[in-house]
């Protein structure tokens, strides 16, 4: 099984993603493993570190907001492109939906921040728009989908602490709408793996989504002067 990019260059924290086991796979242990295999990266893309390079260290209610639209925002973009092109008529309308749910979330955002312009596209969204075949998308579309995840608690957990609980709430709903995505995507590739192989290669996709989203943190972190390892 190819296990994922190779580890960064010595002065790097060394972390290698790990795709899953795909022996007698369904799409439950298929989630459940991804999570457990990049249990580092999606540790830290759910501290409070990521936000703060999310927003360039700029941590106030706008650039908090700018940064979850614009991840919301290009995501729906990637989405909508790959349903275009999809041949899988489940993975297809997955993508599909999956655009109009970020696209929702854009929108959701704009009306907090009173602006529908957002910031250039994500490092994981030029990773995803470089995935190319269906099982490979799905399987990035998980790991895109569990490092969001915890993208949206941290800001749920940033606006709580402003005292903002309905800014918070929005973000808790955009936090479960990521949980029914990984569910959604695991259903589809329960009927597109045909055997080990197949599911060896949507974890590699996963990993891989992961650690674009995990590169983005740690350049942007060490760029501001931060060391991105201790999780806080």
């Amino acid at each position: 099984m190819t296990r994922g990019p190779p580890e960064r260059t010595p002065g790097d924290d060394g972390y290698k993603p790990s795709p899953p086991d795909a022996a007698s796979m369904n799409h439950t242990e298929f989630a459940e493993t991804v999570r457990e295999g990049n249990r580092t990266p999606l540790s830290r893309l759910g501290s409070s570190k990521a936000m703060y390079a999310d927003t360039g260290g700029e941590m106030d209610d706008d650039a908090v907001l700018a940064a979850a639209g614009a991840r919301a925002h290009h995501a729906a973009e990637t989405f909508a492109d790959w349903a275009d092109d999809e041949g899988h008529d489940g993975a297809a309308e997955l993508f599909a939906a999956a655009a109009d749910t970020e696209r929702d979330h854009a929108e959701t955002v704009a009306d907090e921040l009173g602006s529908e312009e957002f910031a250039g596209t994500p490092a994981v969204q030029e990773h995803l728009r470089s995935v190319e075949g269906t099982i490979e998308r799905l399987g990035a579309f998980v790991g895109w989908a569990l490092a969001a995840g915890k993208n949206a608690d941290q800001v749920v957990g940033y606006f709580v602490g402003q005292a903002s609980p309905m800014t918070a709430s929005t973000f808790r709903d955009a936090g479960g709408d990521f949980d029914d995505h990984v569910e959604a995507a695991g259903a589809v590739l329960e009927e597109v793996c045909d055997g080990d192989d197949d599911w060896d290669r949507a974890g590699d996709a996963a990993a891989a989504a992961i650690e674009a989203d995990y590169d983005a943190y740690f350049e942007t972190l060490e760029s501001l002067g931060v060391n991105p390892k201790p999780v806080c």
